[in-house]
């Protein structure tokens, strides 16, 4: 059967297979193709699996699937990684994109090789839980986050600690080491559900720096720099956060589907 159009993207190298629904008429099974697809020894190798679907209420929708095939609400890098797409196939550099967190504006704010994308990424919401961390706080942005603030990046092993708390949580949490250099810079490292350990993690990003910010730690705006790069978070302590990262076109190829009733 004919293959299915795909173009790997990554924002500060957390990475994505992108796939134009818009216009589709296969069908194929979106979990099991998210988990062939994301496979780094006998797929392209990502994160995540990206789907651009029509939308009645905005210019597209993003769907993003972990690596395991679990859909997640919403993905920050991924986000901009979907206005680069949609911006390269004549949307346009102003967009708004529908996702299960709701409807969020992208902009592009350069164009070239790499492009720079600013996000909204909605209010972070705090939510109070015990946690078996000091320091240590439960963010809402879009999707969940547990951010722990320690003196250096090494100080919690973070695979322990992200298995330590996935317990806690029905649908599990994102966790993330958090380290206050100054008050306009964070250092962090990011474990998502559905993955492990990532190079980014935008709305994990913004998680920490939104923590920082509540905990008088840093003051907006914040660079977050995660192993694959930098990230600016924007937030005023109250209202919408804002995310400003590279967004980069890595290659396109096809892919043969999966022949199943796609979910």
């Amino acid at each position: 059967m004919p293959g299915v159009a795909v173009t790997k993207m990554h924002g500060a190298f957390n990475d994505f297979a992108v796939i134009d629904r818009r216009n589709a008429t296969e069908t194929f099974d979106s979990q099991t193709l998210a988990r062939r697809i994301c496979d780094r020894r006998d797929g392209i190798g990502c994160d995540g699996l990206i789907l651009i679907e029509p939308s009645k209420d905005a210019d597209a929708r993003m769907r993003i699937f972990n690596a395991d095939g679990s859909e997640a609400e919403m993905c920050g890098n991924g986000l901009r990684c979907a206005a680069r797409f949609l911006s390269e196939a004549g949307e346009g550099d102003r967009l708004r994109i529908e996702t299960a967190a709701g409807v969020l504006s992208a902009e592009i704010v350069s164009a070239g090789e790499t492009y720079s994308v600013r996000t909204q990424l909605g209010t972070p919401r705090f939510e109070p839980r015990a946690l078996p961390f000091a320091n240590a706080a439960y963010v809402v942005v879009g999707n969940p986050h547990v951010v722990i603030f320690e003196k250096a990046l090494d100080a919690v092993d973070l695979s322990q600690a992200a298995a330590k708390l996935q317990s806690l949580f029905l649908s599990g949490v994102n966790v993330h080491v958090a380290v206050a250099v100054d008050r306009g810079r964070l250092d962090a490292r990011h474990w998502e559900r559905g993955v492990g350990l990532t190079q980014a993690c935008g709305t994990g990003a913004a998680a920490c720096a939104a923590a920082a910010i509540r905990f008088g730690l840093a003051d907006s705006p914040v660079a977050v720099h995660v192993p694959g790069g930098i990230l600016t978070v924007e937030w005023d302590g109250a209202g919408e956060a804002f995310l400003t990262g590279p967004a980069v076109r890595v290659f396109d190829a096809s892919v043969a589907a999966l022949h199943a009733a796609a979910v």
